[in-house]
């Protein structure tokens, strides 16, 4: 079975601290469920997420968070076969935005959506070896 990892970027709506809980234990008990790993980086102007493992879920659970109404403006900014995952052991990491990434101005001025796959990637993959904050 194909393996698939898919990476996007929306702007949260209505986002606080009890959204995001729900937002977690809803992603890490339907991950678990389907097979599906990955991370989600947030704070109150991105959600940027990465979703991998099978072909079929993987896209299952993109299409709803196509219809979820606490994202706005979702851009996929990588979507392909892997042969490894880069969050094997976690359902859904949860990794707060940090500094090095891109700063609130820049979000706004399409940051995020003027940079290449090599960068989205660089950014998980440098998150993949940080050790576990929670």
């Amino acid at each position: 079975m194909k393996e698939m990892q898919l990476i996007y970027a929306s702007q949260p709506f209505g986002y606080d601290d009890l959204s995001l809980t729900g937002i977690l234990s809803t992603a890490r008990r339907n991950n678990a469920r389907d097979g599906i790993t990955g991370c989600l980086v947030c704070r109150e102007d991105l959600f940027l997420q990465l979703l991998e493992g099978p072909r079929e879920a993987v896209i299952a659970t993109y299409e709803r968070i196509l219809r979820d109404d606490r994202h706005a403006n979702i851009v996929t900014l990588r979507s392909g076969d892997i042969e490894s995952r880069l969050f094997p052991d976690w359902t859904m990491r949860h990794v707060p935005a940090r500094s090095w990434m891109w700063t609130m101005a820049e979000v706004a001025g399409g940051a995020v959506e003027k940079a290449s796959a090599q960068k989205i990637c660089s950014i998980f993959e440098r998150l993949a070896k940080e050790p576990p904050t929670e």
